[in-house]
């Protein structure tokens, strides 16, 4: 009996000194602060700033005076007088076709018109003298302006025979060659006159009520990445295109050295209503499905917390956004290390952070 004592009394001391242990290590490891360490973020003040209503666009650069120039007449080309790339003067021959029939047809009407004049002031004298009878001054009179209009018919038809430049500017690339023979309307060559460039746009109707001539517009082309064109909106269209429900508008470049018509171009049309806006950094702005996210920083007792914020974005410029709904003025946001960050989490601000 005193055996089966002395073994309880060995398993009660075991299994104390276990429960002991285990009570000790339960209470050390109680006792341990699990919380995550602050996270380190970067952070920046959102800003009250004012920004000018822009409307964005695309269109095409053309010339104010720019043609496709082509024969009037069908015909054999016999004459070329100037090159592709050229520059030429307002009037200066540019092809010629052949001509021989109407100008022996103008040679043949120049000597019917010299007879007939001569026939009409004889018959202009002798008719003050009632020396003829009116009905034949009256032939002689109708023969001399037949005359006259059959050879302004042939001089007519020997202009159509020749291509001549409408106005100055650059000649394209000409399509045609000394014996080629061509048809009444086909392409020639194209005329540009590049010291004076405008820009044909769309945009939908119902920024209509916004727009007005005279608004600035910032151009930019892919020829000229780094460089911005100014332009001055010139005409708004008296209608709206039924099919796309846009509506045409035309502006005038200031200064289009470099540019060619047929470029495309990039607008970004000054509204003229300078608006009120909260900016931040857009790197602060995190995209989801869910919306739009900003993490704002909360100041508490010896800590500070973030707190995730739907908010709703408008344009961008030069690294900043607007905040249109969702954020105040002086709102302190986390711009870099938000892929970290949850509801409620703890965060120290990098102290390189501008704010």
């Amino acid at each position: 009996m005193r055996a089966y004592l002395y073994v309880f009394l060995l398993l009660v001391a075991i299994f104390g000194g276990i429960a002991g242990y285990l009570y000790m290590k339960i209470a050390a490891v109680s006792s341990m602060d699990f919380t995550p360490p602050p996270i380190t973020i970067e952070a920046a003040t959102a800003r009250s700033a004012t920004w000018p209503s822009e409307l964005e666009a695309v269109g095409t650069v053309r010339a104010v005076r720019g043609v496709e120039l082509s024969a009037e007449a069908s015909g054999e080309v016999i004459a070329i007088t100037v090159r592709s790339g050229d520059t030429v003067e307002a009037g200066q021959p540019l092809l010629t076709l052949n001509d021989s029939v109407e100008l022996a047809s103008r040679k043949r009407q120049e000597a019917n018109l010299e007879l007939a004049r001569l026939l009409f002031e004889r018959d202009s004298r002798l008719i003050k003298q009632k020396s003829i009878p009116q009905s034949q001054f009256d032939r002689s009179r109708a023969d001399f302006e037949s005359a006259m209009a059959q050879l302004a018919e042939t001089e007519a038809r020997l202009d159509n025979k020749r291509v001549v430049a409408p106005f100055a500017g650059t000649v394209g690339i000409i399509r045609a060659r000394v014996g080629d023979y061509i048809e009444t309307g086909a392409p020639i060559t194209t005329l540009q006159d590049l010291t004076e460039l405008e820009i044909d746009f769309s945009v939908p109707a119902r920024h209509f009520p916004h727009l007005k001539p005279g608004l600035a517009i910032a151009v930019s082309t892919a020829a000229f990445p780094d460089k911005v064109f100014r332009a001055t909106l010139q005409a708004l269209d008296a209608k709206v295109d039924p099919g796309s429900r846009n509506l045409l508008l035309r502006a005038t470049l200031d200064e289009s050295k470099g540019l060619l018509p047929g470029m495309f171009a990039r607008l970004i049309i000054d509204l003229d209503q300078p608006r009120k806006v909260v900016t931040i950094p857009e790197t602060a702005v995190s995209y989801s499905l869910h919306g739009n996210t900003v993490y704002v920083l909360r100041q508490g007792v010896g800590e500070t917390t973030v707190e995730p914020r739907v908010v709703e974005t408008g344009a961008t410029r030069n690294g900043e956004i607007a905040i249109t709904a969702g954020l105040h003025g002086g709102e302190w946001v986390a711009t870099v290390g938000q892929n970290k960050l949850y509801k409620g989490a703890r965060v120290t601000v990098d102290e390189k952070t501008g704010m």
